[in-house]
């Protein structure tokens, strides 16, 4: 729909609440979340008041000399993003998935989340996680080896073993996310997904946007709290030696390999991580994986790029410490996994059909496979789908 000077639109029932730096809008018809600065709230106060986008830019040019303020090309932004309901008297249809109808859970009631996220395990949540660092500083045992994978002897049962853990102690992080969310009494859904070739559940916590940004950030952390949780149990057992049985100290020792990996995965916030959206809703700066990619970008580019935002060169900063974290987890676990399996099941493939060192040769080729596979649908699929806007994070297991 073409726009000009004289173009009045009439936009949804818009819900504007302040936020750390800007505002957040919730557009009540479709249900999404946008952020916008100060200058937007004016021209949309403007475009409700029935004024015209060439009347509009002019009192803005007037009250901001200094920004450039394009009022069509603002309007054209509003409906691509589905805000408008009317232009010059004329309907306007609405493109967007209306999602919003979707979530539920609201079973759960709001007192259950509370339980678990109040004043008292605000606190009781952070000083968990410390204790954990200085249990594994006490006693550098406790740290997770490459070995810890290897429960069995035969390696499709340890795969098999590793990756009904993970399912489980994912739902369990995904638990934190949904009682974070319904002790506020907001709707959320819980997705089945995959990464890669493990099945993953999602939350979202799209909602959560009606929130402070100190409740936002319970949100994100929530998982990583239950995380934190089930690692000091395990920790425990696994220091008082509960169990003799050398089946179960294994199973203790998966739970802690698992979850000590997820808790560095979620500190390389050059990903989309639980704690990436809390360095990035504490400080305000939205978006800030791709201003933060621009400006290293433009470095390798021998580009001078001037910075007036120093949460973007900082965040950089960790950008880069985050990839040399996921070298290293590589070099330490992943690469002498490798090594490990290719020794030790690979040459099954010399043996005879009927052996069993033959099948788990097989099987787990099968399953790297099926694993490459996935992950370049995955790959693809993540190109595919690509959002040209942003509403809040959905949280998945690694992510969330």
């Amino acid at each position: 729909m073409q726009l000009t000077a004289d173009s009045i639109i009439c936009l949804h029932e818009l819900l504007i609440r302040t936020d750390n730096k800007n505002f957040i809008i919730e557009d009540l018809v479709t249900h999404e979340f946008y952020e916008m600065p100060v200058v937007c709230i004016d021209a949309i106060e403007l475009i409700n008041d029935g004024l015209s986008l060439g009347e509009i830019e002019h009192l803005l040019i007037e009250k901001y000399p200094d920004e450039e303020i394009d009022l069509l090309d603002f309007g054209q932004q509003l409906l691509e993003l589905d805000l408008v309901e009317m232009v010059d008297g004329a309907k306007v249809s609405l493109e967007k998935t209306r999602n919003h109808e979707e979530l539920g859970l609201k079973w759960i009631s709001p007192k259950l989340g509370k339980i678990f996220f109040n004043r008292f395990t605000r606190f009781f949540y952070p000083l968990l996680l410390l204790v954990n660092l200085l249990l594994f500083v006490k006693d550098t045992d406790l740290f997770p080896r490459y070995q810890d994978l290897f429960v069995f002897d035969t390696m499709m049962f340890n795969i098999l073993l590793y990756a009904g853990i993970s399912i489980v102690l994912i739902f369990i992080h995904e638990c934190g996310h949904i009682l974070a969310i319904r002790s506020f009494n907001l709707p959320t859904r819980l997705q089945i997904g995959n990464r890669l070739f493990f099945v993953v559940f999602e939350t979202d916590l799209t909602q959560g946007w009606k929130l402070s940004s100190k409740d936002r950030n319970l949100l994100f952390l929530a998982g990583l709290y239950f995380d934190s949780f089930i690692l000091f149990i395990a920790l425990i057992l696994k220091m008082s030696n509960a169990s003799s049985h050398g089946f179960i100290n294994g199973i203790i020792s998966l739970i802690i390999f698992d979850i000590v990996i997820r808790i560095i995965y979620q500190c390389c916030i050059y990903m989309k991580t639980d704690l990436y959206y809390v360095f990035e809703n504490s400080t305000g700066n939205y978006n800030l994986m791709e201003s933060g990619i621009e400006y290293l970008t433009a470095l390798l580019n021998r580009k001078r790029k001037a910075v007036k935002n120093k949460i973007i060169v900082f965040y950089s900063f960790f950008f880069l410490i985050g990839i040399l974290l996921t070298f290293s987890m590589f070099s330490y676990y992943y690469l002498p996994q490798l090594v490990y399996i290719m020794i030790n099941v690979l040459p099954g493939f010399t043996e005879s059909v009927s052996s069993l060192k033959f099948w788990d040769a097989l099987v787990f080729c099968a399953q790297m496979l099926i694993f490459l596979l996935l992950l370049s649908y995955s790959l693809f699929k993540k190109f595919e789908s690509k959002r040209e806007y942003r509403t809040i994070y959905s949280g998945e297991e690694n992510n969330i």
